[in-house]
């Protein structure tokens, strides 16, 4: 499957940022004491998830970035991830339902594979 270009106004892609907005803000809330505005720590790391969504070359057709093929995030942004969406990611149950169904739902799908250019 070759990748799709780049179309982050796509309501799939618009409801992966929802979701990494909503948990990013949940961690923040809880972990730096914020109300309403990110810290500066993870407004870096919000922005750099919302870029690597942007340019996701699955967009529409992508898995969840857990099951990803492509690793696109930074290591050091990598474990950020990880531990933002360890914490966030139970609690998302009571703050968020419907971003934690659709989430499940979209992780069922199959990633996709890359294929060769052939010129």
């Amino acid at each position: 499957m070759q990748p799709q270009p780049p179309n982050p106004t796509h309501k799939r892609m618009k409801r992966e940022k929802q979701t990494i907005t909503q948990m990013v803000d949940l961690y923040c809330k809880n972990h730096h004491n914020t109300k309403g505005e990110l810290c500066a720590e993870c407004k870096e790391f919000h922005e750099y998830a919302l870029l690597r969504l942007d340019k996701c070359p699955f967009q529409e057709k992508k898995t969840t970035c857990g099951k990803c093929v492509i690793h696109c995030y930074r290591p050091d942004m990598n474990q950020k991830a990880k531990v933002i969406m360890r914490y966030s990611g139970p609690r998302m149950l009571l703050h968020h339902p419907g971003s934690v169904l659709h989430h499940a739902w979209d992780s069922r799908r199959k990633p996709p594979t890359l294929t060769k250019k052939t010129s």
